[in-house]
């Protein structure tokens, strides 16, 4: 993985709830692992979004062992992203600390019985959609999580694959109106956000605000992505 100014990254995550890490894959291999999408052997399950109500389009988890780069990325991106996640704890006076290596924090995991890989690919076609939400698993989830858009969206020069399909945050804070976010990625770029909750500064303190993200509906075209979730699931 190439290096990434992490200092800036948390004041992102501190400011907005989210950070844009840019060209965390290249277009090549954003090609190779979406072309994998329909490799039975790599995926623990498939979920048809319109059967749950979480909106149009569908997702695969992948099994263990996980493929590469998926494997590298949660392992390589985990140590960097738990400083700030044990920053964030300590700031809404939450006990629980992550350790240092992702192999600590799966251990715990599936001592709590947590034991499914949670990472994912994401297809949307035309007229597709991802309603607002939050990926909890279990008793032991790690406040951040990464998507990798692994799709070329629409240029001002005709180019690219899709056209609609925003990244989302929602948030919501005490006493106010939900706070939007719209990210703007590219082919490759990574967006790391806040799962469920995290810290702002207030005026007696800290107060929590809640996190839910989604994407907005295709217009045409199709969009693949990559979610990369560190705590496994029961």
């Amino acid at each position: 993985m190439k290096p990434f100014d992490w200092g800036r990254a948390s004041a992102e995550l501190d400011a907005d709830g989210a950070s844009v890490l840019p060209a965390l894959l290249t277009p090549a291999e954003c090609e190779v692992l979406r072309a994998r999408y329909e490799e039975e052997g790599l995926f623990r399950g498939r979920v048809v979004m319109a059967r749950h109500g979480f909106g149009q389009g569908e997702y695969r988890y992948f099994g263990y062992p996980l493929p590469e780069p998926v494997r590298g990325l949660r392992e390589s991106l985990y140590p960097a992203l738990a400083p700030i996640a044990n920053r964030w704890q300590e700031a809404l006076g939450l006990e629980a600390r992550f350790p240092a290596q992702l192999d600590e924090f799966r251990a715990r995991c599936h001592a709590a019985g947590q034991r499914r890989a949670t990472p994912l690919l994401l297809r949307y076609g035309a007229g597709d959609y991802n309603c607002l939400h939050q990926d909890l698993y279990g008793e032991h989830v790690f406040p951040l999580q990464v998507a990798v858009l692994l799709s070329a969206p629409a240029r001002k020069d005709g180019g690219g694959e899709f056209t609609g399909g925003e990244f989302v945050l929602a948030e919501q804070r005490p006493r106010q109106q939900s706070r939007p976010l719209v990210v703007p990625l590219g082919q490759g770029d990574a967006v790391v956000f806040a799962v469920h909750h995290r810290p702002i500064p207030a005026s007696r303190g800290i107060r929590r605000v809640t996190t839910r993200h989604g994407v907005s509906r295709i217009r045409s075209g199709q969009r693949f992505t990559l979610g990369v979730i560190f705590h496994d699931a029961a």
